[in-house]
């Protein structure tokens, strides 16, 4: 049988990829950020002056379980665009300012690299925007669904840039922390 999919063959099609990346997402990002104390259980960051704007720390998980679920999501879309114009190249993208997403908890709350992780998240903007892009091209909606953590990104680098601002001498601060939370 060599017809064309019926639409709800491609919504199970779709369903497939998207239960396969946003639990994959998730699972990573959780990962990246158990791999090292971060938030109220760094006792290097509690000792940061942290600029006016700085969320609670409730915030941050609740917003980085959102958009790892809108980047699963988006991401889902583009694999399922079998055959599209650029697919590779968008996924491409994306893989690479995942994994500098993936590197940016460690960098800053493990080894207290505040000027390396602000470079690090203007790396991921530039990539991340680049992927926004790719993805709209091929799927105007997963590139809608990139928007929120592009503003999120955006303002990570704000309050990094702050930070290091703050706390010149931030990576002596308090001794950097080597264990991990994983286990």
């Amino acid at each position: 049988m060599g017809g064309i999919a019926s639409k709800g063959q491609l919504r199970v099609s779709f369903l497939r990829w998207a239960i396969f990346t946003v639990p994959l997402i998730l699972l990573l990002g959780f990962a990246s950020g158990r791999a090292v104390p971060a938030g109220a259980d760094n006792g290097w960051y509690v000792a940061l002056q942290k600029p006016a704007l700085t969320p609670p720390g409730w915030v941050f998980p609740v917003a980085w379980t959102s958009l790892y679920i809108l980047l699963g999501l988006a991401v889902a879309m583009i694999l399922h665009a079998r055959g599209a114009r650029g697919r590779g190249l968008a996924l491409t993208a994306f893989a690479v300012q995942f994994v500098l997403n993936l590197a940016w908890t460690p960098l800053f709350f493990g080894m207290h690299q505040v000027g390396v992780a602000l470079l690090v998240i203007v790396a991921i903007l530039i990539v991340a925007t680049i992927a926004t892009v790719l993805f709209g091209r091929i799927r105007p909606l997963a590139a809608w669904l990139m928007v929120p953590y592009l503003i999120w990104i955006s303002f990570a680098g704000v309050l990094t840039w702050r930070i290091g601002q703050l706390n010149p001498d931030a990576e002596t601060l308090v001794p950097a922390a080597h264990t991990s939370q994983m286990l």
